[in-house]
């Protein structure tokens, strides 16, 4: 590598440490290049656009204030939908895309529920996806609920910006203080209100004061929070930023560590402010002097796609059959994916560069057929990028004149020591450049163009069978166009036979696709016998057959049957490689179809640092759970790694049953380039469309309490816990690839401790208490730990800040299970005399073979039965010092301690004077 394309690989590894696809900046403390698209599938209403501008306007204050005149939005692009009547002030956008949006004004997830949310499932300080807003939120008809438009956009980009949680869990309502008192999960405790429960009998419906459960020490399940409408508390904007009075973030000083908040349990019991705080945002800016501007908009409405294929046909393209493979997925795209309407022209370079076809609209097989006659035969001469780039733009020019948003798909193999010469031009081009890098040599600059112009980029390598190529061009759908318009994969399976031996296989249509159904069949030497058959059992013979690019496909009229169809297709030569690849459009224009995106939590990475895979299963916006999802990542060198992904809520995944199935990366064999590829299979009575409130959702507002009386709102639509079981289904996706360097030769040293145990959960059943979670891996979330470290305390500080002084539990009969598998563990408190409920805190940490550790799990806490008084009258806590005596016990064995204890238990986390660690069993 020469010292221009090192220079190029250190500013790309730069360009590329966040994988979120988002486009904004901030610049002199203003956000700029924000993105709010509304849906293709939103009725036309020019209200949407005012009001967004409104809601824009007032959150620019809000958070300006909010952040001590740190941040504002600067400028702010709405993106309208292409069926939206034409108008004179929307403008053409550039790399401004639904896929890039940083806020989605879209129909309701599920019919009914308005609720915004932030698609956020990632770590803690780590960019969110996108924020969700519904047309009638925008609109102004959830005021009631929701509150003021412009706050709550404020609380949602502290999600999408900064990786900040809710200061509130609707899963855990209500906790139990150290001084023994039940409060309201919030950010802060100056936030004053009543805790009821509205209840009704007899047609005559009443508030009544909540009850305490015997066994959790807690308020009931229906009690409710009702915030005073007059406050004067400042914080927290990430509980319940509709309070007139909260104008702040909670911070050190204010911030309720005690709460089970989302916030404390993903951000290490952080405040807001502090995970703020140490945002890059945050370094690069300081606060003003003066109020900021408003917010500049501009209408942005996508027009026909404008596309050119630039296609690599010097000398190294006739190594490893590359441009045969070039070829046969370009016929791929130009048969199957690119959509109807676009405009499409074919450049070819080498050491020069020539336009082969100039730009035609695709409105049926004659313009893609003609276009396929374009494709190079003949490999060789050397390598020019940025002449193939230039001839581009001449192509496009001569029918749009501005290059403003469209695209290039650019493949190449090859390095090119002067590609890096017309990067600037690229970025001011306003070109979007895809990048399809094939084999273990193509330019870094490239990657560099395709970054800044928020194009894709992948990795495709000579191993055949992967089917990278075609792959790679089929997931060059329209950024813009109505997702029942796109093509779907459904099936991408290669293998490499010998003669005579058999590649046998099924593909599942499910009703949600069917239309332009597309079979085709490759190799590399001879052409297979190939059998085909529908769900009936029906032989389908009408294949097409293109022995010059040793390919064969067909199309199936109409909507194909729903059900499993089943392929063979039998190899003619030795080693000889075969390839299927199916795909589909949405059966209906108004059922959304189950698609599957894939990504990585970041476009580039160092060794010793893990990755983490994420596939997104989804029908619209409705998750898909319980499907079986399997990663495959594959390095420039083909050295191929397979990860069953997983939505368990554990270790990498970071919600339970959200239709994100997630899994750690660490299996690096070589640097620089790694594809990802992802399957997702739902068998029958398997997968499910979730219809569970999405998480990170905004809080809702049950009323308020107006001069000691609750003035209720309407409630909020019951939320319907049933799961729709879906039919079977398969789909494939490839994500873009990512970078890896300081991967050493050899063996991987063990760097790679246990992940951190986030599902602790602990039940008192009779005489026990029964601790339940995820097992970690000896490698993160692989493999099996080689121990656990159990310890308890009466106090959550004192356990999360002196974790190794606290109470340990004896673990030796406890023998770790396998990562992800369920994890049990059993106490048994026996005589207990206390006037007061106690509570304990627990944590664990697990050890690996080689003796790394894991961060402490999540805290979970139990209730001891000691007493039927409710703690939140506040008689509870006493001055003095009462006695309680243990009994803990483990299946098998006893062992009785007695503990002398204050009311709050602390004395349990004192530090033993010889700092022994001490064992409670």
């Amino acid at each position: 590598m020469g010292l221009f394309q090192g220079l190029v690989f250190l500013l790309l590894l730069y360009l590329l440490q966040g994988s979120n696809s988002s486009f904004v900046k901030l610049n002199d403390n203003g956000y700029e290049d924000v993105i709010i698209a509304i849906d293709p599938g939103v009725p036309e209403d020019e209200n949407i656009i005012e009001q967004l501008k409104e809601i824009v306007t007032t959150a620019s204050t809000y958070l300006f204030e909010a952040t001590q005149k740190r941040f504002f939005f600067k400028n702010v692009s709405v993106l309208i939908p292409e069926s939206w009547e034409d108008s004179l002030q929307y403008k053409r956008p550039t790399y401004e895309s639904y896929t890039h949006a940083d806020v989605r004004v879209a129909p309701p997830t599920i019919s009914g529920r308005d609720e915004p949310y932030t698609r956020q499932f990632t770590e803690c300080e780590e960019k969110a996806e996108y924020i969700h807003f519904t047309p009638d939120f925008v609109l102004g008809k959830k005021l009631n609920e929701y509150g003021p438009p412009g706050r709550l956009l404020v609380h949602e980009w502290a999600h999408l910006r900064w990786g900040v949680f809710d200061e509130y869990n609707e899963d855990q309502p209500f906790y139990s203080t150290k001084s023994k008192k039940i409060e309201a999960t919030r950010c802060s405790t100056g936030i004053s209100g009543l805790n009821r429960v509205y209840t009704c009998q007899g047609g005559s419906c009443v508030f009544r004061t909540c009850r305490t459960n015997s066994t959790t020490k807690l308020y009931e399940k229906d009690c409710q929070f009702f915030p005073d409408e007059v406050q004067t508390e400042k914080a927290s904007i990430m509980f319940m930023q509709s309070i007139d009075s909260v104008v702040e973030f909670c911070n050190e000083k204010n911030h309720n560590q005690e709460a089970p908040s989302l916030q404390n349990i993903k951000c290490g019991y952080r405040s807001t402010w502090e995970v703020i705080s140490n945002s890059e945002d945050f370094k690069n800016s300081t606060p003003m002097e003066t109020s900021p501007p408003p917010p500049v908009f501009s209408l942005l409405r996508p027009r026909e796609r404008i596309l050119c294929l630039v296609l690599d046909k010097s000398g190294s393209m006739s190594l490893s059959d590359r441009l045969n493979r070039m070829n046969q997925a370009a016929k791929y795209f130009l048969l199957q994916t690119v959509e109807n309407g676009s405009w499409v022209g074919m450049v070819h370079f080498d050491s020069t560069a020539s336009i082969k076809s100039e730009l035609i609209q695709i409105k049926g097989n004659t313009e893609r057929n003609t276009l396929l006659e374009s494709l190079p035969s003949v490999a060789g001469g050397g390598t020019s990028i940025c002449k193939g780039i230039q001839a581009a733009f001449q192509a496009i020019e001569k029918k749009n004149s501005q290059l403003d948003g469209s695209e290039i798909v650019l493949l190449t193999d090859g390095e090119d020591n002067t590609a890096g010469s017309c990067v600037e031009t690229v970025k001011q081009s306003g070109v979007i450049i895809h990048l399809i890098a094939l084999g273990p040599d193509a330019d870094a600059a490239v990657t560099e163009m395709s970054k800044i112009t928020g194009g894709k980029h992948f990795l495709a390598t000579d191993v055949a069978e992967n089917n990278g190529l075609i792959d790679a061009f089929g997931s060059l759908t329209s950024e813009n166009a109505d997702p029942t318009q796109k093509a779907v994969q459904l099936e991408s399976k290669g293998s490499t036979l010998n003669s005579d031996s058999w590649m046998n296989d099924t593909v599942i249509i499910d009703s949600t696709v069917g239309k332009d159904t597309f079979f085709q069949v490759t190799w590399s030497k001879q052409p297979p016998k190939i059998s085909l058959w529908n769900p009936n059992g029906t032989a389908v013979t009408n294949f097409i057959v293109d022995t010059a690019s040793k390919m064969a496909y067909l199309t199936i009229p109409g909507t194909a049957q729903v059900g499993i169809w089943t392929y063979h297709l039998q190899a003619k030569a030795n080693s000889e490689t075969l390839t299927m690849t199916v795909t589909s459009r949405a059966a209906s224009s108004s059922v959304p179809p189950i698609t599957v995106n894939a990504k990585m939590n970041k476009n580039s990475n160092s060794f010793p640092n893990p990755m983490i895979v994420y596939a997104e299963v989804l029908q619209g916006y409705i998750p898909i759970i319980g499907a079986s999802v399997t990663a495959i990542i594959e390095s420039n060198k083909g050295n191929t790694k397979v990860l069953e992904l997983l939505d368990n809520g554990a270790g990498a995944d970071a919600f339970k049953n959200d239709g994100v199935y997630s899994r750690y990366f660490t299996a690096y064999s070589d640097n620089g380039r790694y594809s990802l590829k992802v399957r997702a299979h739902g068998g029958t009575n398997s997968a499910r469309r979730s219809l569970q409130r999405p998480a990170n959702r905004a809080a809702f507002i049950p009323g308020w309490v107006v001069n000691g009386e609750i003035k209720q709102n309407p409630p909020r639509p019951e939320t319907d816990d049933a799961q729709t079981v879906l039919e079977s289904f398969s789909r494939t996706a490839t994500g873009d690839a990512f970078v890896m360097s300081d991967v050493p030769s050899g063996p991987l040293p063990d760097l790679f401790p246990p992940s951190q145990i986030t599902d602790l959960h602990a039940t008192l059943d009779g005489d026990n208490i029964n601790l339940t979670w995820t097992a970690p891996g000896d490698d993160f979330d692989v493999g099996t730990v080689r121990e656990y470290i159990i310890r308890i305390s009466g106090n959550i500080t004192d356990l999360r800040d002196n974790f190794d002084d606290a109470l340990q539990v004896n673990t030796s009969d406890l023998v770790p299970k396998e990562a992800n598998s369920e994890e049990t563990f059993v106490f048994k408190p026996g005589k207990i005399s206390e006037e007061n409920a106690a509570h304990i805190f627990i944590a664990i940490r697990s050890v690996d073979k080689s003796n790394l550790t894991s961060k402490s799990s999540n805290f979970a806490q139990v209730a001891l039965p000691v007493s039927q008084e409710d703690p939140s009258a506040g008689s509870g806590s006493s001055s003095g010092v009462n006695t309680m005596t243990v009994v803990f016990s483990v299946i098998g064995a006893v062992l009785v301690v007695t503990i002398i204890v204050s009311a709050t238990i602390c004395i349990l986390n004192k530090r033993n004077s010889s700092r022994r660690p001490r064992t409670a069993f």
